[in-house]
């Protein structure tokens, strides 16, 4: 029973809860799943290239290698006659970054944990609390669901360091997402918006703020089989212009990503989840590429 009953591992999430919003590429996120199911997972995810680029810090020519592992725990649920789900994610990084500090050349090394991170989502219309068996028999129809993420100020800060693993604030993000089957096909279009709360100890003591990011993304993806499925992911993010002790910066973002995810089922109640992703365009902060991969254990109630 479990094989016909695997969702989208957010694999995505390593990103965010390190710290890089906006950049997430998750298809079928919204996908409806039957009551009474949980999912653990473990991740590991690598980051390769200009990673951290903050123009309001005094560092330059940036070049990071970081690495993200990540354990997490998720639960599907009915909430007002509709499937709902709630998942938390715990990351710890670890990676090198290489950058210009005031024209000199610095390495440093970082390791701790993460910014924790926690999303609902709960599907509004297709996607109706069904027990499993009743989800077996159910038609594959449109479903659009909503979701909100929430970033918590958990990870490893240092307001005396220039690169912290943590943001030392908090992050939200309400979205709404559109998913509609055709046959094998399956096509799915997200928008949301990060809201930020300030980082008063900013490096230097002072205050840090960000103007909200709009966020869309697009997938298409192909199912070979149930459980084994292949995707085209795309993503733009925009805005998010920081201020930085009353001083706007110029910072503001337009940056477009690409990337491709599989899904491959193990067993009856294991999947493995390979995601690979790089900048398309860039104007701020997005010009890496990321991969990786997270294994995902599935068991009803």
């Amino acid at each position: 029973m479990a094989s016909i009953l695997r969702r989208s591992t957010p694999l995505a999430i390593l990103l965010c809860a390190a710290g890089v919003h906006g950049q997430e590429l998750e298809p079928r996120a919204y996908s409806p799943a039957p009551v009474g199911m949980n999912f653990a997972i473990a991740a590991f995810g690598r980051s390769e290239g200009g990673v951290l680029t903050d123009p309001s810090a005094p560092i330059q020519n940036i070049d990071a290698k970081l690495n993200v592992g990540a354990l997490g725990y998720g639960r599907t649920f009915g909430l007002a006659g509709h499937s709902a789900s709630a998942l938390l994610v715990v990351p710890y990084v670890w990676g090198d970054i290489k950058g210009e500090v005031f024209e000199e050349q610095r390495a440093i090394t970082r390791s701790g944990i993460g910014d924790v991170k926690l999303r609902m989502a709960m599907n509004l219309i297709g996607g109706p609390a069904l027990t499993p068996k009743e989800f077996r028999q159910r038609e594959q129809k449109m479903t659009l669901g909503t979701s909100l993420s929430i970033v918590a100020p958990t990870g490893q800060y240092d307001p005396d360091k220039l690169i912290n693993i943590g943001l030392n604030r908090w992050a939200f993000k309400p979205e709404i997402g559109l998913m509609i089957p055709r046959d094998r096909w399956m096509f799915d279009a997200f928008a949301g918006v990060w809201l930020f709360t300030d980082n008063s100890d900013y490096f230097g003591g002072v205050r840090r703020e960000q103007d909200p990011m709009p966020t869309l993304q697009g997938h298409v993806s192909y199912t070979v089989r149930p459980g084994l499925w292949v995707a085209l992911d795309a993503t733009y993010y925009f805005e998010g212009r920081t201020t930085v002790n009353g001083v706007k910066q110029s910072d503001r973002k337009d940056n477009t990503r690409g990337g491709i995810t599989a899904s491959v089922p193990i067993g009856r109640q294991n999947s493995l989840k390979f995601n690979w992703s790089r900048g398309a365009s860039t104007r701020i902060g997005s010009n890496f590429t990321t991969w990786g991969v997270a294994w995902q254990y599935t068991w009803l109630d």
